[in-house]
């Protein structure tokens, strides 16, 4: 028998961030136990311009449990089991916090190996995910009528699989299948609490069923090419336990169904070449998506990013994706550069719009805006990654990535990201290593108003860390020290509702022992 481990403590002082983790394993011949713990506190972070983010707190708990047993020489049943707690966390765009999130994240899988036979590997997994939430918004005395929103999912599932393997062929079909609820609650409170509350299913408990059966074959052509060609067929139903908030704005009963069953079909082929030093792929897809549960049921969702809030509609019909993808790569002794590109055009693209019969429930909104299928978007991104590895102790990595969007008016999508940049120049030897990074985006052009955006100024943010391994006898201490956002800067970035700023200059440090 063998066991060993981990701890470790940190500090970033920023936002005072304080956080502890600690790991330890056991195994023997035929068992072993893997358990983990971790716990994060942190106040309201600074902004560059050492402003405090106020609402931007957070504490967090995390245990992990996984236990692995071997039936026989080719088999081994495994359980694992995630729990998760975050207590008065601070969302700065929004008028509310969570002032208590849990997550139990479990699962049960058996995996048999074959030796002889087509039939290689059969693997299959049960789990068991529950999540639930509960916003409210005691602590921002600036609201006018106080709100509280619980939520909660349950979901079990099953997915099945085996490995097929003979001579250049190989074929893995796999079977998939679950179930979850979604129940989301809204209860608002006058300033009169002796007055009636307001109360809403914003998820109206919504059970999603799904199966499906994939299919992916694969052929070694040659000693440099490869074939692979597959596909899903799917079957996703929906039961509405609470219709009538859905039927305010969809009135007609055919339109807004207690039940509705959707065909989720999906392919895609993809061929790769070696020549080298190159490697070459190209790939297609295509592909249903249903939509989720707040784009077909959700009642006054409120989003801070455009400030209104959203309203499902039943009767969405599927997104459906058509792609375009392909590489080419490039890798020696010391050199590795790769380009990516991929293009989608979709159809029925789904997006809210504004509403304008309808009043907003939110005293911050400034509307309110019903999903709906736009004819078609198209979407392209591409990105260049490069690693250098010099002088035997330096390695350089650096990356460029550029996406677009429209919808089928030529406007510009939103969440789009402008062109980014990422270099890192790290130093290794012995027992010490040092990196330098910087990472940035140019500013944002291809903005979309009609949805909340505006232009996002380019930033750049430089990082410093080093870290050092202190041998112990048969065991070791590792240090950690840096710097992340080293100049102070003061930015947001697309992605950031509301503009809210990132963190400024936030100085860290942490000490780990492996035994």
């Amino acid at each position: 028998p063998d066991w060993g481990g981990s701890t470790q403590v940190g500090f970033q002082h920023n936002n005072a961030h304080r956080f502890a983790l600690a790991d330890l394993y056991y195994s023997s011949q035929r068992f072993v136990a893997d358990g983990t713990a971790a716990y994060r506190k942190a106040e309201s972070y600074k902004d560059g311009q050492g402003e405090k983010v106020k609402h931007s707190q957070f504490e967090k708990y995390n245990t992990s449990l996984g236990l692995a047993y071997k039936t026989s020489e080719l088999s081994a049943l495994k359980a694992d089991a995630i729990f998760d707690v975050a207590k008065n966390v601070g969302y700065p765009a929004l008028p509310m916090d969570t002032w208590l999130a849990r997550a139990l994240i479990t699962s049960l899988s058996f995996k048999q190996l074959f030796e002889e036979g087509i039939l290689k590997v059969w693997d299959t997994k049960a789990y068991f995910n529950a999540i639930e939430h509960y916003m409210d918004d005691t602590t921002r005395p600036e609201n006018l009528v106080h709100m509280d929103m619980p939520g909660w999912s349950t979901t079990y599932g099953l997915t099945s699989k085996i490995l097929l393997k003979k001579n250049n062929y190989t074929a893995d079909i796999q079977l998939n299948g679950y179930s979850n609820y979604s129940l989301a609650e809204m209860t608002m409170y006058p300033k009169d609490r002796s007055k009636v509350k307001g109360f809403a299913f914003t998820w109206p408990g919504v059970t999603t069923n799904y199966g499906g059966l994939s299919l992916s074959n694969q052929w070694e052509l040659s000693d440099k090419e490869q074939l692979t060609l597959g596909g899903t067929i799917g079957l996703h139903h929906n039961h509405i336990e609470y219709l009538d908030f859905i039927r305010v704005f969809n009135q007609n009963t055919a339109d807004s169904p207690q039940e509705r069953t959707r065909f989720l079909p999906s392919m895609h082929a993809s061929y790769q070449a070696k020549v080298n030093p190159l490697t070459f792929s190209l790939g297609m897809g295509y592909g249903h998506r249903a939509p989720s549960v707040s784009e077909a049921y959700g009642y006054y969702i409120y989003n801070s990013f455009d400030r209104y809030d959203y309203i499902g509609t039943p009767n969405l019909k599927n997104e459906i994706s058509y792609e375009l993808n392909g590489s080419v790569s490039f890798e020696n002794d010391a050199l590795i550069a790769e380009v990516k590109a991929n293009y989608f055009y979709i159809e029925n693209y789904i997006l809210g719009k504004i509403l304008r019969l309808a009043f907003p429930m939110n005293a911050a909104s400034v509307g309110v805006k019903k999903y709906e299928a736009l004819e078609y978007a198209k979407i392209f991104n591409t990105s260049l990654h490069l690693s250098y590895h010099f002088l035997d102790h330096y390695r350089w990595k650096g990356s460029l990535n550029y996406a677009q969007g429209v919808d089928h008016q030529g406007e510009n999508l939103p969440f789009i990201r402008p062109l980014s940049y990422q270099s890192s120049l790290q130093y290794l030897r012995e027992r010490l290593a040092v990196t330098f990074a910087v990472n940035g985006d140019f500013t944002q052009t291809a903005y979309a108003p009609q949805y909340g955006e505006d232009r996002t100024p380019a930033y750049i943010v430089y990082n410093l860390s080093a870290n050092y391994l202190f041998p112990l006898g048969k065991n070791s201490l590792r240090w950690e020290v840096g710097v992340e956002n080293l100049l102070n800067t003061y930015y947001s970035t697309y992605a950031d509702w509301g503009n809210i700023p990132r963190m400024g200059r936030n100085i860290f440090t942490s000490i780990s022992i492996s035994f």
